[in-house]
């Protein structure tokens, strides 16, 4: 009763509406999660409350709403539970994805990767790392194929000033190899997730302008590097293995081909993707069971998936839960419709639309504009706007390469920065051109495409 006549108090005396509130609510937070660095609190922290905050404010005051922004029969309960079930086919398929991803990494099922890099010059060695990113990004994710990479590259280039024109080429590959994938980004997934777009759709169709978006920037990036690279000494492995070589084959073998064979299960199925990756790390887990079951629980040496399961960025999780929860209130009452009919009258092109939200996806993180977008435009409600049209395919690109134009404008170049203490400034003057220009000339592939061959 007291926060409703509160509400009451600022609606009527105040003369601000109750979606001005929540719109007012979601961007104070989004503020907040845009200068982490500065604050030093945890974007999921204020993503939870943000999402709090929001459907709080729905619930107290969604009365007046009824009838004009909310259908007549609009229930609390319901709303959530829809939004919360649409939500969460995203969260689980990241969990389980992330918990195979570490259970082939910790069994030593990326140390081939190093050996198929060995090169003799410095510019064949960047050719081969923004390749061989781009694929493993697209089957992986593009933040734990750059960690992998990062860390193979710590062994393969010792100077520093050389491996941070390697850890630029990381950052650019590993966003465009994700943005052909339906597994390889997190915005890919919530589009596919949401049947925008289809695996055959996506890859076929953004595959070639993913290509020439790190394709063309490597080929400026090679200027930087010029010689051979020096013999670098292996050292061996620092632990013992537990296991057998042929144990970490079919560890490998499980995970990576069941996260390839996800796409095939949902069309032959129509099940929702994640049943699909909870299938794979249902069989995963039992092959680590039966190759440990000799082994006390308590022992280091066995990586029990129920250990490795500790080692899952929980925060990342709750920080999409806030952040999409957030987004489903500005969709309930109205706002995302409106904006996008707002930018069809405005600009009323998809290419302008989709490219600007790329760029944007550089300043702020992509899942929530993608998650807006999402919301903005209902599926099959204009020929460009069907399964696999050209606006949700182009977002599809734009959101993923867009984030190459600033090192924080992905996960891949947030964990870059970390670990090769590249600084923003840097990057900005260094990169940030190159990678725009990569981006545009994807976009105008793609365009040339559709034009051309359809």
């Amino acid at each position: 009763m007291y926060s409703q006549k509160y509400l009451y108090f600022i609606t009527t005396k105040l003369k601000m509406s109750l979606t001005t509130i929540i719109c007012m609510a979601f961007v104070i937070g989004y503020f907040f999660i845009a200068i982490e660095s500065v604050t030093k609190i945890n974007k999921a922290a204020i993503s939870v409350l943000m999402c709090v905050v929001c459907w709080t404010l729905l619930a107290v005051g969604h009365a007046d709403l009824i009838g004009t922004v909310l259908p007549e029969h609009w229930e609390l309960g319901e709303a959530i539970e829809k939004n919360l079930g649409e939500a969460g086919t995203t969260l689980f398929f990241l969990m389980g994805a992330m918990t195979i991803v570490e259970i082939v990494d910790q069994h030593g099922g990326f140390n081939w990767v190093r050996g198929a890099l060995a090169s003799k010059t410095k510019r064949s060695l960047l050719w081969k790392i923004a390749f061989m990113t781009a694929i493993l990004s697209a089957v992986l994710d593009n933040l734990t194929t750059s960690i992998v990479m990062i860390m193979i590259l710590r062994k393969l280039v010792q100077d520093k000033n050389d491996r941070i024109w390697y850890a630029v080429c990381v950052i650019i590959a590993a966003n465009a190899g994700g943005a052909f994938s339906p597994i390889g980004d997190v915005t890919t997934i919530m589009l596919w997730n949401g049947k925008m777009i289809t695996a055959l759709g996506v890859i076929s169709e953004i595959i070639v302008p993913s290509f020439v978006a790190f394709i063309v920037p490597t080929a400026v990036l090679q200027m930087h590097l010029k010689g051979d690279l020096p013999a670098v000494v292996d050292k061996g492995s620092q632990s013992a293995s537990v296991i057998s070589s042929l144990q970490k084959k079919i560890i490998f073998a499980i995970g990576v081909g069941g996260l390839c064979f996800v796409p095939v299960f949902h069309t032959l199925t129509e099940l929702p993707a994640f049943m699909g990756i909870i299938g794979v790390l249902g069989i995963l887990w039992c092959v680590t069971e039966i190759i440990y079951r000799h082994r006390q629980e308590q022992d280091p040496m066995a990586k029990r998936v129920t250990k490795l399961l500790s080692r899952i960025d929980l925060s990342t999780i709750m920080f999409f839960l806030g952040i999409l929860m957030a987004v489903a209130t500005l969709s309930e009452i109205g706002v995302l419709t409106e904006m996008g009919k707002w930018l069809d009258d405005a600009i009323g092109n998809d290419y302008l639309i989709t490219g600007a939200i790329g760029v944007l996806s550089s300043i702020v993180d992509n899942v929530p504009l993608v998650a807006a977008s999402m919301k903005m435009y209902v599926i099959d409600s204009a020929p460009n706007l069907v399964v696999d049209g050209v606006f949700w395919q182009l977002l599809a690109y734009c959101a993923g390469v867009g984030g190459s134009m600033l090192i924080i404008g992905s996960a891949a170049g947030v964990v870059v920065m970390g670990l090769e203490h590249i600084s923003f400034g840097w990057y900005m003057k260094n990169v940030s051109w190159i990678a725009f220009v990569g981006y545009v000339a994807g976009i105008i592939c793609y365009w040339a495409i559709k034009t051309f061959i359809g």
